[in-house]
């Protein structure tokens, strides 16, 4: 009885464990397995491999550092494929499904949109396991050529897998915007060009990190730049599929939370590795660049955040859950934006002033820099808000409006002052003429010639003005039945 129990209960798991499994990863697994494609660069990596093997067995005396050089080479061989050959395949595969009209057909099972992609990711990041599995032996038999350290190896390998999550999340979320011939067209030859380079980009990279792993152990500054890039691309490549994921989504479905989500946990984490590192480095020059980098990052991916779709799908509206920032709606997510800015000016501004206790002091224009650069964002974020609601359009278009008009106002903010003090004989960096500058502007309350705490106070009076106004348009549309919103 213990004997027929046995495969039973192995049956009952083996079940289970299918129930849970994606399956679109079975599914993409076994259509990728069945290619020609795969076989070839799978054999292709492995005949190079074992090529360089024998090269390596007999040039090499045992007594020399050629491994750092030969586990170049095997993960040039692999990086082709991780870096170029499977976000290709995954671009490809998910534009099929947009050319051939096959995605109306999966979503009418009801997987949805997140399990569908997720099962596209998770189908591509496991066949380059398989890659790197068949690599790896190659990769191992470098170390005992000499020149490399395992950790070295361990350290390149992740960041070569996060790299290629990176990377598939890009290609995949391309595929996304694709919805005529002329635009498939146009990305495919984007995404080619693009991948090339994140090839050249990710082989380069390997390389100066394997030359600078030997310190990366003693040095906290250079481990909390090489985590924090690591971390950089695991939370892009997230970020990037969860707005597929949205994109893909139906306007009943809380399609915002989980790309709000992502964009909270990568600034926050952002955050605290740039503190980590100032705090490791002894720079305290650190924290205005921390502020002025992440102050950008927000306000880049803040625009699509707040330019959402006004009011909310009527499903969550009769669920009553409009408090959290992370539902849909552009006012939530201006909000959110908001609330990441003045995080990011705390932090850093208590910090730079010697409230984080290992800092004594800091420089005044330093101290200007962290505290203006959240105010030029606030305010070339709500500008296009206010001015959008001006202009006679259909709700379907309110979100390109927006971004349209945000690179008009910051292109004419950052280009028109210097060309009118040029225009007029003054120097383009004149400081009167770039007091609203996001760039000039910035740059100047840091130099000498800064007039600080004026320009500060009215950048800081006109974002005030430009915030109370966004948060006032948003909130009346907001607060509309969703039909009414819509009209």
């Amino acid at each position: 009885m213990t004997a027929l129990a046995a495969p039973d209960a192995f049956d009952r798991a083996g079940q289970r464990l299918a129930d849970r499994i994606n399956p679109i990863v079975v599914k993409e697994i076994r259509q990728g397995l069945r290619t020609r494609a795969f076989w070839i660069f799978f054999g292709l990596m492995l005949f190079a491999c074992l090529v360089i093997s024998l090269i390596a067995f007999a040039t090499a005396d045992g007594v020399g550092n050629d491994g750092r050089g030969y586990f170049f080479a095997y993960y040039m061989c692999l990086g082709l494929v991780q870096f170029f050959v499977i976000p290709y395949s995954a671009y490809r595969s998910m534009s099929r499904e947009r050319e051939e009209e096959t995605w109306v057909l999966l979503t009418l099972t009801g997987i949805g949109p997140h399990r569908i992609l997720r099962g596209k990711m998770g189908s591509f990041m496991l066949q380059g396991l398989i890659y790197a599995s068949a690599a790896a032996p190659f990769l191992l038999f470098s170390y005992y050529l000499n020149g490399i350290d395992l950790p070295t190896i361990l350290l390149t390998v992740v960041a070569g897998a996060t790299y290629q999550l990176f990377l598939t999340s890009v290609a995949v979320s391309t595929a996304t915007l694709a919805e005529t011939k002329i635009v498939r067209g146009l990305l495919h030859f984007l995404i080619l060009g693009f991948l090339g380079w994140g090839l050249l980009s990710g082989l380069s990279s390997t390389f100066g990190m394997m030359e600078a792993m030997r310190n990366i152990w003693s040095d906290d500054a250079a481990l909390v730049a090489a985590c924090g890039g690591i971390f950089g691309m695991l939370t892009w490549g997230v970020l990037l599929y969860e707005a597929a994921a949205a994109r893909m989504a139906l306007a009943t479905e809380s399609y915002a939370r989980g790309p709000r989500l992502a964009f909270l946990v990568q600034v926050l984490g952002a955050l605290g590795f740039f503190v980590w590192g100032a705090l490791a480095s002894g720079e305290k020059a650190l924290y205005a660049v921390g502020a002025v980098t992440l102050c950008t990052h927000v306000f880049a991916v803040g625009l699509f955040v707040a330019s959402d779709r006004d009011g909310m799908a009527r499903s969550l509206w009769l669920k009553g859950l409009r408090a959290s920032l992370l539902k849909p709606g552009a006012l939530r997510g201006f909000r959110l934006v908001l609330l990441l800015l003045g995080v990011i000016t705390v932090v850093f501004g208590g910090l730079a002033t010697g409230l984080g206790g290992r800092v004594a002091s800091s420089d005044e224009k330093q101290i200007a820099v962290i505290l203006a650069a959240p105010a030029y964002a606030a305010l070339y974020l709500s500008l296009p808000i206010v001015l959008s609601r001006m202009v006679r359009h259909g709700a379907g278009q309110t979100s390109l409006l927006v971004r349209i008009l945000f690179l008009g106002l910051f292109v004419l903010g950052a280009g028109m002052p210097p060309l009118v003090a040029a225009l007029v004989g003054l120097e383009p960096d004149d400081v009167a003429f770039n007091f609203f500058n996001p760039v000039v502007g910035l740059i100047n309350l840091g130099s000498a010639k800064s007039e600080g705490l004026t320009q500060l106070l009215l950048v800081y009076a006109v974002a005030f003005g430009a915030v109370v106004l966004a948060d006032a348009v948003l909130k009346s549309r907001d607060n509309r039945p969703p039909k009414a919103a819509a009209a």
